[in-house]
């Protein structure tokens, strides 16, 4: 395809200026924003890096096409070139990026392209894209489209009530499913062809997890964890052929096509696959708290996780935070190298219970990997931890380590004695009467986390009565956190934001480690009630979307990144306030509120919900 009709393909409304000899020039482009340009040098020659052929932009998103008579001629040599030119497109603005090869000659291959959403490596390559397409088309890569997810939770339901059937036990499901999810992705044999008898698709299972953990320090160890509580099980050992066919079958054709983890919109639905299943399963800790996608993202992009970041979750639970900061670390790095950093460096994880640390291993490989510094254990031992993390994790060449400077947590609001140490559990009498669960509603972890890591930032969803801090424990755990970090912003969510697992209102706190707090420079208190989710009967709590499939939640996010970045005070929305330990760290008692969207119908809601509480506490009497 001739430049001519590339430009036409893509749009030639779109058709970027700045040409220096016909190519856009990158070192003019950064001169005109007063920016430092440094070329990049080829690694085996002595040319720099400059020009790109053409360069498109709409919106926020960025078209790079490098031109080549036949690329595959030179493949090495031209990748590493548009490498350099994603760096540079980085390094200009925010935009979004899609990167391509494109041939110029004439014949059967005149069409022939190489396609990549964002860096130039193979965990995005777009596969399927061989041909060139308008930028609309690209632009899709990064669509926050949700009409999908409604349907994969509904056909996650459908599948839960079709394992349930089977006789699969409820803790075996959220594991037996992912493991079904990661080896359809990863093998090629036809596990559903009736030549397949269930020992065959069990081998085969464990032959792709062992190939898949083979530079894994841990192996040995989630082998025998996946192998023992899953594959090994006499729930899924004794299905019979036709019935494991049957499941992977379900899986195969009613949730695997709704994830495409190469779209923004992908991302969410793989993990969003995990949040619901485990919603929907009976627990036998009822109270156990999932955190919903949109939510980890949002915390992940408060802290800004990126490309540098170190990040722990000393509470993994199944990954979702660390699938989270993976995708946008990954999404941030310039280079395949910066990426195989991240996901072998940059990533670490904890989990006390063994089943659900399985779990996290698999949602990890799915996403395509990051696990190898997940472990299975107690956080308390988390000094010990670091310290072997950064010997096992120290560069070879540089003597580089790597240091955690970010933390995302849910801790257990109500941890038991078996959770936590004995010199903490120990010191849980009060007024002769033991507790079962922790009094700290998961200060405690804050505390010590904070402590062990020192440095850097900390977003953590805690109940809101760990906010208020109404008793003497809860008091006194806020005052020693604040004694060595400070509060820089707590985020009021959604009541029902774990619906239906937990029940509990819950609010996010951020703070910066290692910085005593400052009563006088005022913290920031969102009141982010309205994420743009509803419940729905059996589905849980689905994104609103319009006619368009457009979801709420896309716009909503950046308002509320806007507010906390800027430090905006918004009536109804957001304040800012001094406070110390003894205050509440809650919007809600700082924030003028809105009067002129209050109606008659809420009035009427509050009048009916105190009503229902008098007569559910029976203080309800006749006059």
């Amino acid at each position: 395809m001739k430049r001519f009709d590339m430009i036409n393909t893509v749009g030639k409304e779109y058709f970027a200026p700045n040409l220096e000899t016909d190519e856009f020039s990158y070192h003019r482009a950064y001169k005109e924003k007063n920016l430092t340009f440094k070329p990049i040098k080829a690694k085996n020659s002595e040319r720099k890096y400059s020009t790109i052929d053409l360069r498109f932009v709409k919106d926020n998103l960025t078209v790079l096409i490098e031109t080549k008579d036949n690329f595959s001629d030179v493949e090495e040599a031209a990748e590493e070139q548009l490498s350099a030119y994603v760096t540079y497109e980085r390094g200009l603005n925010n935009n979004k990026i899609i990167a391509i090869l494109a041939n110029t000659t004439n014949g059967p291959e005149s069409n022939t392209v190489k396609v990549w959403r964002g860096t130039v490596s193979d965990r995005d390559l777009l596969k399927d894209e061989n041909i060139l397409q308008s930028i609309d088309h690209y632009k899709e890569f990064y669509s926050t489209r949700t009409n999908n997810k409604a349907k994969v939770i509904k056909n996650t339901y459908a599948l839960n009530e079709l394992l349930h059937s089977y006789g699969i036990r409820e803790k075996l499901r959220s594991q037996f499913v992912g493991t079904c999810l990661l080896v359809l992705k990863n093998t090629k044999s036809n596990l559903i062809s009736k030549d397949m008898n269930t020992n065959m698709i069990l081998a085969e299972m464990k032959h792709i997890l062992e190939t898949l953990l083979s530079d894994d320090l841990n192996k040995a160890e989630k082998l025998s964890l996946l192998d023992k509580n899953v594959l090994d099980s006499q729930d899924i050992r004794s299905l019979s052929s036709e019935t494991f066919r049957n499941i992977l079958t379900n899986i195969k054709e009613k949730i695997m096509p709704y994830i495409n983890d190469q779209s923004t919109a992908g991302q969410d639905l793989l993990n969003l696959f995990f949040v619901t299943f485990n919603k929907y399963v009976g627990k036998d800790d009822k109270n156990q708290a999932f955190t919903p996608d949109h939510i980890t993202d949002f915390m992940a992009k408060a802290l800004r996780i990126n490309r540098n970041s170190v990040v722990l979750d000393p509470t993994c639970g199944s990954g979702s935070f660390l699938v989270r900061a993976m995708t946008q670390a990954l999404d941030d790095a310039n280079t395949e190298e910066e990426q195989e950093r991240i996901k072998k460096h940059q990533l670490y994880g904890i989990e006390y219970d063994e089943n659900i640390y399985g779990l996290a291993t698999t949602n990890m490989l799915i996403h395509g990997d990051g696990n190898s510094n997940i472990i299975q254990g107690s956080c308390f031992n988390l000094e010990q931890d670091i310290e072997k993390w950064e010997i096992e994790n120290r560069d070879k060449k540089t003597g580089e380590t790597f240091k955690i400077d970010k933390v995302l947590m849910n801790p257990p609001y109500n941890a038991t004695k078996a959770q936590v140490p004995s010199s903490y559990s120990d010191s849980w009498n009060k007024k002769n009467r033991k507790p079962k669960a922790d009094p700290s509603k998961g200060l405690y972890f804050v505390k010590y986390i904070a402590h062990q890591v020192q440095k850097g930032d900390m977003a953590v969803l805690l109940p809101m009565a760990a906010a208020i801090g109404n008793n003497k424990t809860l008091a006194q755990y806020k005052k020693d956190i604040l004694e060595e970090n400070t509060l820089k912003a707590v985020f009021s969510l959604p009541d029902d934001i774990f619906y239906p697992g937990a029940s509990v209102p819950a609010c996010c706190m951020i703070f910066e480690l290692g910085v005593r707090h400052d009563s006088s420079i005022p913290t920031f208190f969102g009141y982010y009630k309205d994420d743009g989710f509803v419940k729905r009967k059996n589905l849980g709590r689905v994104e609103k979307v319009n006619e368009d499939g457009i979801g709420a939640w896309e716009a909503i996010e950046k308002e509320w990144l806007d507010l906390y970045r800027r430090n905006k005070e918004v009536v109804g929305k957001s304040t800012t306030h001094c406070v110390t330990a003894d205050d509440e760290w809650l919007a809600e008692a700082y924030m003028k509120t809105d009067y002129s969207k209050l109606t008659q119908d809420d009035f009427q809601q509050t009048v009916n919900d105190y009503l229902s509480y008098l007569v559910k506490e029976g203080r309800v009497y006749e006059a």
